[in-house]
């Protein structure tokens, strides 16, 4: 038996009403996205809490691709000549050594990680190439930042609180 007209949902009809995109301007204030004229205040808002200058992060990004590249590229290579080493019959090399040497210059890339943040000069002006002597600086800022993430009360991560 056919259902009625008023009972039968148009698909079409509620999706024009909004239901079916929240982003839509039918969807009122009931959808997901702020409204146009919240979002440069919005954007605005966040460049300013920016934590790290642009030069900085800039900095960090270089020193962190070279040294988590690096090793990452030769954690790879190692499989790779390992594998033409063994096809061939050069040498039988054991999978665990293989295993084990590219595990090694995986971590060491994720050494590297760590370096390329803590190395990074983290004022305007750049530092040395290594920047071995940023290592203390910036681990001693660190651990103020956390000490004083700690002391802070509970209510002061409150977004809406000035």
């Amino acid at each position: 038996m056919p259902a009625s007209k008023g009972s039968r949902k148009d698909p079409k009809a509620s999706r024009a009403a909004g239901s079916g995109n929240p982003n839509s301007a039918a969807a009122g204030s009931g959808g997901f996205a702020a409204p146009p004229a919240a979002k440069p205040a919005l954007r605005a808002s966040r460049l300013r809490q920016q934590a790290i200058p642009d030069a900085v992060a800039n900095r960090m990004a270089r020193r962190i691709v070279i040294a988590t590249g690096i090793p990452t590229m030769l954690g790879m290579g190692v499989f790779i000549a390992s594998y033409l080493v063994v096809s061939r019959g050069i040498a039988d090399i054991p999978p665990g050594l293989t295993l084990v040497s590219s595990g090694g210059c995986f971590l060491l890339g994720l050494v590297g990680l760590s370096y390329g943040v803590l190395s990074s000069s983290w004022e305007d002006g750049g530092g040395s190439l290594l920047g071995l002597e940023q290592i203390q600086l910036n681990l001693s800022r660190l651990r103020e930042s956390v000490r004083a993430m700690r002391q802070r009360p509970a209510d002061s991560n409150d977004p809406e609180q000035p």
